[in-house]
């Protein structure tokens, strides 16, 4: 039996109302943007650069970054630390997408002298372990930061460069400092299920949640105290101030730069962390949309979806018939038909059980569902539950109970290693 709207409501079950406590001190109040009633968050790197960058003198430092590393005027971090006499800056390293972010998903920019600046920019895409700690040796730094806006999710991949790193910089004997940046979707609560670990790739490394609920900074105290406690690194952060686990990324007040081709708002990553799993069907995910995770659908595909997904009565979240010609990706040039996602009140939107019920609608009411035959979708969720049920019949509830005694433990060991309230 599925649970509607109110029944979730009334059983304290709403996203809104999973509120966890920081360990230690949290983050101070500051006043609000004028006009907007927004509080005036400070990134990790604006408290490093307004303490003139006193954790790094000294040092030879490189960054981890991308086009998203940027301070509240949107200038690059790099662009301005280049030229500042207080910090030796002497590389970077590009993730996924690339340092400056002309590569789509799954590329990078190779190692290059970036024409702005002059520096040496390394490529760390796909790179781990000892390869890894090799370019950071021949990069000559002594410190490696990272600053990268994380999206929420397990299988967005920064949060696995960041581990990658962080590995690496034991290896070769680096110091390691993370610059915190909000998670865009609240840092309230971790929902979907804990990765298996025989299940291991670069959409997720380690047994964290699908929905991890933390901030960078929290995710590196978690994996080296947990993940690489045999060879811990030497590890700093950078606390944020001013930002509480319930802010959105559009109450920080800070400026919002795609982390990616395919994040282009902070509404695409309200959705991500539960609609990302149809990359792991023959679906559309929305790719090559301006609109992407949040339009779904698939050649065939006609009204009959949105009507089962809207019977559902999911909390905060209606569904919208819809079509659609994506400009590259999955069905290239061709119009498809599907689903518009539209969150109501993100105040109680589940986004990982609501992708679970989209898939399982999906497969309900279009007999051209298929998984991708390299079974993606376990690498997503991290085991084969999810498939081999939804494939079985269950229901959305029956599926999302499978997970909930892995998912309490793993609330019980994040809540060691949170830093605001």
């Amino acid at each position: 039996m599925s649970l509607s709207r109110r029944g979730l409501l009334a059983a304290g079950g709403a996203v809104g109302a999973l509120a966890a406590t920081a360990a230690g001190t949290g983050a101070a109040t500051a006043a609000p943007a004028p006009g907007k009633g927004h509080r005036r968050v400070r990134t990790g790197f604006d408290r490093l650069a307004a303490d003139g960058y006193a954790l790094l003198k000294g040092e030879k430092v490189g960054i981890v970054t991308n086009p998203t590393g940027i301070t509240s005027d949107v200038r690059h971090i790099v662009d301005v630390m280049h030229p500042d006499e207080r910090v030796d800056l002497v590389a970077v390293f590009g993730p996924e997408h690339g340092f400056r972010g002309t590569a789509q998903a799954g590329g990078s920019e190779g190692r290059y002298d970036d024409p702005a600046t002059g520096l040496p920019v390394y490529d760390t895409y796909l790179k781990s372990g000892q390869p890894l700690a090799d370019v950071f040796t021949a990069s000559g730094v002594d410190t490696v930061v990272f600053d990268i806006q994380d999206a929420g999710a397990r299988f967005y991949t920064y949060i696995w460069t960041l581990y990658d790193c962080m590995e690496a910089a034991a290896l070769a004997g680096k110091r390691f400092v993370v610059l915190d940046r909000p998670n865009p979707v609240t840092g309230r609560a971790a929902l979907g299920p804990v990765l298996d670990p025989a299940f291991g790739t670069f959409v997720g490394r380690r047994e964290i949640a699908q929905a991890h609920g933390m901030t960078v900074t929290e995710l590196a105290l978690l994996f080296n105290a947990r993940f690489l406690a045999e060879r811990p690194v030497d590890l700093r952060i950078v606390k944020m101030s001013g930002w509480r686990r319930s802010d959105f990324f559009d109450t920080t007040g800070l400026p919002w730069v795609p982390p990616s081709p395919n994040m282009p708002t902070p509404d695409t990553a309200l959705a991500y962390s539960g609609t990302c799993l149809f990359e792991g069907t023959n679906l559309s995910e929305g790719r090559g949309t301006t609109r992407p995770f949040e339009l779904l659908g698939a050649e065939g595909v006609d009204h009959r979806w949105a009507a089962a997904a809207n019977a559902l009565d999911l909390p905060g979240v209606a569904f919208r018939e819809a079509y659609f010609a994506p400009t590259f990706s999955k069905f290239q040039g061709k119009t498809v038909g599907g689903v518009q996602l539209h969150v109501l009140d993100r105040e109680v939107f589940d986004p990982v059980r609501t992708g679970i019920a989209l898939l399982v609608t999906a497969k309900r009411t279009w007999s051209g569902f298929e998984w991708r035959a390299d079974n993606w979708i376990d690498k997503l969720t991290g085991n084969t539950r999810v498939r081999t049920m939804i494939d079985a019949g269950a229901d959305t509830d029956e599926v999302v109970g499978a997970w909930a005694q892995d998912l309490a433990a793993f609330r019980a060991v994040r809540k060691r290693y949170l830093q605001y309230r």
